[in-house]
């Protein structure tokens, strides 16, 4: 006997994605019993954060959208900034805290999809499933059975790996004494911001109204900063490049999402999977998860609706994570200057077609096209070192550190 045909362990994105997909009857299909495991409050809950992406037209969790862009923006370091239409694509942001509504509300009026706040000690196969070991909000201990279970929380360490970058952020949400930003326009990446020694870092802004703005530094680099550092640079940022003049700061974001070319392993048990940034769906290159976290939930809830086994698949082909592996040992070695390859890119493929190249979604053949607007020589040379290079295991971030993103 199982408690559930269906244990989905953290409520991230890909927890909760998963567990509306599985919600409710769908004609014809089955219809999976599903237990989702949230942590109570406190450090293993995932923190308030927002999760960017781009599609064509309406989606799943439009309800949920805070605001969408039909342009972009690049910035070089010096010159005119680089503009485009997305259409037919549109840039969507959510924050955490609108999904999980959404979902919540969904799950409320489904009986197949229960919830349970308790702490996920451990997880075993066993004959037929696995078994979960719980701790409740109580302290009390717990045992639970599933036919599958898919845990979404963050890995614990990072598997070894030939590069890996941090992308470490901290954003402001901030409102502005005058009208001083553009809601028809997000800019993507600002590179006016002073270039760390090793790695790159840009501005981001997000546009809600015209005093409103989710405004953030980012950097990749190998190590994080402290939390003065963020601060510094976000003021540096607001202050000097920005020139917003009088704001005041609403709420505040931070991340670290791993950009790696180690494989990330998904199925760690007969009947017990990884799906997320745990599973592989975060995009080495961009550090997007949203996206590819979608595409795996849907293949497993597919699955399971029609009795398959349900085997997260990779969200981003083979050739992709081979470009990503190049690119990543391109930065890391510092044989191009990251921001005026980005900016190049921009620049010289049309919008549309480098954001369906970022998310994995072109064919060979345009793949080359806009590789040949990359760096040859530096990016062959990393090409061609990268089958000698031996994969080595990374050191995480301290404990005062950002923790790693989970989705």
């Amino acid at each position: 006997m199982v408690d559930a045909d269906v244990a989905v362990l953290g409520a991230g994105a890909a927890g909760l994605s998963l567990a509306h997909r599985l919600a409710g009857d769908v004609p014809g299909l089955r219809t999976p019993s599903v237990l989702l495991v949230d942590a109570p409050p406190g450090p293993l809950r995932p923190p308030r954060r927002t999760w960017c992406f781009w599609e064509p037209g309406a989606g799943r969790f439009d309800a949920a959208v805070t605001a969408w862009w039909p342009r972009l923006r690049v910035r070089p370091p010096t010159g005119d900034p680089i503009e485009g239409d997305l259409a037919p694509l549109r840039y969507k942001m959510i924050r955490s805290d609108d999904l999980e509504d959404l979902v919540g509300r969904r799950l409320a009026d489904s009986p197949n999809v229960r919830r349970l706040t308790a702490t996920a000690e451990a997880v075993e196969d066993v004959r037929g499933g696995a078994r979960i070991q719980l701790t409740d909000t109580d302290g009390r201990a717990r045992v639970l059975t599933a036919r599958w279970v898919f845990d979404s929380r963050p890995p614990g360490s990072l598997p070894a790996a030939r590069t890996t970058l941090l992308q470490h952020f901290h954003g402001w949400f901030v409102r502005t004494a005058r009208p001083v930003f553009d809601p028809g326009t997000a800019d993507l990446m600002d590179f006016r911001t002073p270039q760390p020694a090793h790695g790159l870092s840009f501005g981001y802004v997000l546009p809600t109204g015209p005093h409103e703005a989710l405004v953030e530094y980012t950097e990749f680099s190998s190590r994080p900063l402290g939390v003065s550092g963020y601060e510094a640079a976000l003021r540096q940022y607001t202050d000097e490049v920005l020139r917003l003049g009088g704001l005041r700061v609403l709420a505040t974001e931070t991340g670290l999402i791993p950009m790696t070319d180690a494989p990330m392993q998904r199925q760690v048990g007969a009947s017990v999977f990884r799906i997320g940034a745990a599973g592989g769906a975060t995009r080495p290159s961009t550090g997007y998860t949203f996206a590819g976290l979608q595409r795996q939930t849907r293949a497993v809830a597919a699955a399971l609706r029609q009795g398959r086994r349900p085997e997260p698949p990779d969200p981003h082909s083979a050739r992709s994570r081979a470009m990503d592996a190049v690119l990543l040992r391109t930065l890391d070695s510092g044989r191009a200057d990251g921001p005026a390859l980005l900016c190049r890119l921009f620049d010289r493929v049309p919008l549309p077609r480098l954001l369906r190249f970022l998310d994995g979604r072109t064919r060979l053949r345009e793949d080359l096209a806009v590789g040949l607007h990359a760096p040859i020589v530096p990016m062959l040379r990393s090409a061609l070192e990268l089958p000698a290079l031996p994969r080595r295991p990374f050191d995480h971030p301290r404990p005062d550190q950002p923790p790693l993103e989970t989705a």
